[in-house]
């Protein structure tokens, strides 16, 4: 059988599309910054530092004692202190506010990034033909992403020691929805249209690649509960789990267990990992059967890479009793991996106008 591939685009995109979507990429970039230092503030514990939602004068930290002690005291207000760091010192509690002012200052530097430049897009009126509405989405997305995080940390200032991992799993879930469009957005802007002489992946290869793309997506939510409930400490061994295949807790916590129980928690995560990993593998093998080749090809490659890099780490994290360094890089990995589904899923689709 004839390898099948696709020749160079024959329609360079304009210099406007790709400066937009240089810019998008830009920002998807800083996204992906903000989700590991997320992921940084939610392991050192430092997301209910700061009791108040200030979108404005919160940029600016504490500058004297004065002020430091005021912050300290409306952190010693809320059970998390009361319960599990009484005691604590004030440089120590300098220490968990650093990481959540820098992480909402990020969110900030993150809406100037994408508001002052897509400003002028459309003042120049250089944002590309039909663009205009998804651009606004995402905006609109970002702005919803600020509220959707003080509604998490909410959720930890009055009954809890720590926020809800619903909340949680919100959070991180909006955060890697901004991301995918920003990505697939730039995509499209730099590829204009596809030569006509590719017509796409078969069906089934499309309905595998985004079956793959939601088992990916529904492990990311429940990494999202497992980091929330610190379900990671719940189990350290691989591939058992406490040294069992299936975990006792199952049947002790029922249905409930399985976003509750951190021994449940843990092993779902585990088991959603697997399937994402087989779904991605066995995506790479049928291309590899079809014998299709070029640029499609190479991304399902990369993207099988890096999801047993995945894999990989997250074995490492259970196993160094959640290692800030490592925890932090699976977080990243799961935004790599995010970011090549929708290159693959892109290649997958064939022509626009077949689209």
């Amino acid at each position: 059988m004839t390898s099948i591939a696709y020749p160079a685009a024959s329609t360079l995109p304009s210099t406007d599309a790709r400066a937009v979507a240089f810019w998008l990429l830009g920002v998807a970039g800083m996204v992906f910054a903000m989700a590991v230092i997320g992921a940084i503030t939610r392991l050192t514990e430092s997301g209910l530092s700061i009791t108040e939602w200030a979108p404005v004068t919160g940029v600016i930290p504490p500058l004297n004692e004065a002020q430091w002690m005021a912050e300290f005291d409306k952190y010693r207000q809320i059970p998390e202190y009361q319960q599990i760091n009484r005691g604590m010192s004030l440089e120590a509690f300098k220490v968990i506010y650093f990481w959540e002012w820098f992480h909402r200052l990020w969110g900030r530097l993150i809406g100037v990034a994408f508001l002052v430049p897509f400003l002028w897009f459309l003042a120049r009126r250089r944002v590309p033909e039909g663009y205009g509405p998804r651009l606004w989405l995402l905006f609109g997305l970002g702005g919803l992403q600020g509220f959707v995080g003080w509604f998490m940390v909410q959720s930890g200032l009055v009954d809890r020691t720590d926020v809800s991992h619903y909340r949680l799993a919100m959070h991180l879930g909006l955060a890697i929805v901004i991301y995918a469009l920003l990505v697939w957005t730039a995509i499209g802007l730099l590829e204009d249209r596809r030569p006509s002489a590719w017509e796409g992946a078969p069906r089934g290869l499309k309905i595998h690649g985004h079956v793959a793309l939601s088992l990916l997506a529904v492990t990311i939510c429940w990494g999202a509960f497992v980091a929330g409930k610190d379900a990671g400490l719940a189990a350290a061994d691989f591939p058992t789990v406490n040294g069992h295949w299936i975990p006792p807790e199952i049947a002790l916590a029922g249905a409930v267990g399985f976003v509750e129980n951190e021994v449940v928690l843990q092993w779902t995560h585990r088991v959603l990992a697997t399937l994402a990993l087989l779904g991605v593998v066995t995506l790479w093998a049928r291309l590899r059967k079809a014998e299709i080749a070029g640029r499609l090809a190479w991304v399902v490659r990369a993207l099988c890479v890096a999801v047993l890099a995945q894999y990989a780490l997250g074995i490492a994290t259970i196993q160094t009793g959640v290692s800030i360094p490592v925890a932090a890089l699976h977080q990243a990995g799961a935004l790599v991996l995010v970011g090549l589904f929708m290159w693959a899923l892109y290649e997958l689709r064939g022509p626009r106008s077949a689209a």
